[in-house]
C-alpha cells in the first residue's frame, strides 16, 4: 500500500513539473487581464473539473479578487443571468470538449467575456475559442486506468493556486487584507484583533519588592494569571511567573528568606497595547512564554496582560 502511495505522489509530482515548465507569457497576460478587468472573475467546469474550480474561485475571492463558481447545468437554465458583461470567465475542462463547457462559449462571446481556459489541449474547441489559454497537460494520470482524473485535476488545482498566489502579490495582499475576509474564524481573529481588545486591564496582581514568599504566592493565585508583576502601572521593575517561584525554590529552599529580587525576571517581555494579537502571540511563542505585559502608548506604563491561553 505504502508503495502504491508513493507511485500516486511520484505521478502527480511530475506531471506538476510538465504543467510547470510549459507556463509561458500567456501566463502573465491572464494575470494581467484579470488585473484590468472591472468585474468579477466566474469559474466554470463540471464534474471533477468543477470541483477544482469551486476551490480555485473561493482561493480568489478569499486572497482579494472578486470571484464565484458558476455551475454549468444551472447557468444553462437561467443562472447566466449573473454574469455580467465586465466579468472574466475561467473555463476548465482538461479535454477542451465538454459539452456542457461548450454550450456556454456562444453565451460568453456574445456578452463580451474575456474568456480564460485551463485544458490539456491547445488545439481544443474550448482552447481555440478562448481569448487566453493555459496548458495543464500531463502525461499520464495516477489512475491505474486512466481514467478517473488525478494528475489532471491536480495540475488544474495548482495553476488556479499559481494565479491566486501571482494576483495577491500584485496587489500587495497583506494579512490584514486575508482577515477582513475571514472575520469569523480564530485566523481572522488574530489578524484583525489588536491586543488592547483583549488584554486584562482589572485587578492586575501587582506586588512590591519588599514582599515575602507567601505573599508572592498568595496574590499570583488571587490574578489567576500564572505571575506577578513587581511594581505599579507606572514603575514596573520585573515580574515573577510560577515557574520563577519554581526555579527559585530549587536554588533557594528556606523561603524565610527568599527575596523578591531573588526570584523575579528583569526586564520583562512586553508589547504596545496597538500590537495585532498574531504579532504578540508570535513573539510569545518565541520566548516560550504565556503572558506578557502590554505598554500603554499614549501614556507611559502599563496598560495591561495579554495571556495567550485567555481565549
Amino acid at each position: 500500500m505504502k508503495d502504491i502511495a508513493k507511485r500516486v505522489f511520484n505521478i502527480e509530482i511530475e506531471s506538476l513539473k510538465l504543467v510547470a515548465d510549459a507556463i509561458d507569457d500567456s501566463f502573465t497576460k491572464v494575470v494581467e487581464a484579470i488585473l484590468a478587468a472591472e468585474g468579477k472573475v466566474i469559474v466554470t467546469g463540471i464534474g471533477k473539473s468543477g470541483i477544482i474550480g469551486k476551490k480555485i474561485a473561493a482561493t480568489l475571492a478569499s486572497t482579494g479578487t472578486p470571484s464565484f463558481f458558476l455551475h454549468p447545468g444551472e447557468a444553462f437554465h437561467g443562472d447566466l443571468g449573473m454574469v455580467g458583461s465586465n466579468d472574466i470567465v475561467i473555463l476548465i475542462t482538461y479535454s477542451g470538449e465538454t459539452d456542457e463547457v461548450l454550450k456556454l462559449i456562444p453565451f460568453f462571446q456574445w456578452n463580451n467575456n474575456t474568456i480564460i481556459s485551463l485544458t490539456g489541449n491547445p488545439e481544443s474547441t474550448v482552447a481555440k475559442n478562448s481569448h487566453f489559454h493555459l496548458n495543464t497537460a500531463i502525461k499520464q494520470e495516477a489512475c491505474p486506468l486512466s481514467l478517473a482524473p488525478t494528475s489532471s485535476t491536480t495540475a488544474a488545482l495548482v495553476m488556479g493556486d499559481a494565479l491566486a498566489v501571482a494576483l495577491m502579490e500584485c496587489r500587495q495582499f497583506q494579512h490584514e487584507d486575508f482577515a477582513r475576509f475571514h472575520p469569523g474564524g480564530s485566523l481572522g481573529r488574530k489578524l484583525l484583533v489588536r491586543v488592547k481588545d483583549l488584554m486584562r486591564t482589572d485587578n492586575l496582581p501587582f506586588i512590591n519588592e519588599d514582599a515575602s514568599f507567601t505573599d508572592v504566592l498568595l496574590r499570583m493565585s488571587e490574578g489567576r494569571l500564572g505571575m506577578v508583576i513587581v511594581g505599579d502601572a507606572r514603575h514596573v521593575h520585573g515580574i515573577i511567573t510560577d515557574g520563577d517561584l519554581r526555579r527559585a525554590l530549587v536554588r533557594h529552599p528556606d523561603t524565610a528568606t527568599l527575596s523578591v529580587s531573588e526570584m523575579m525576571t528583569k526586564p520583562p517581555v512586553s508589547v504596545d497595547e496597538n500590537e495585532f494579537i498574531h504579532q504578540a502571540e508570535q513573539l510569545m511563542i518565541e520566548k516560550k512564554i504565556t503572558a506578557v505585559l502590554v505598554r500603554s502608548s499614549n501614556l507611559a506604563g502599563l496598560s495591561g496582560v495579554y495571556q495567550i491561553y485567555n481565549q
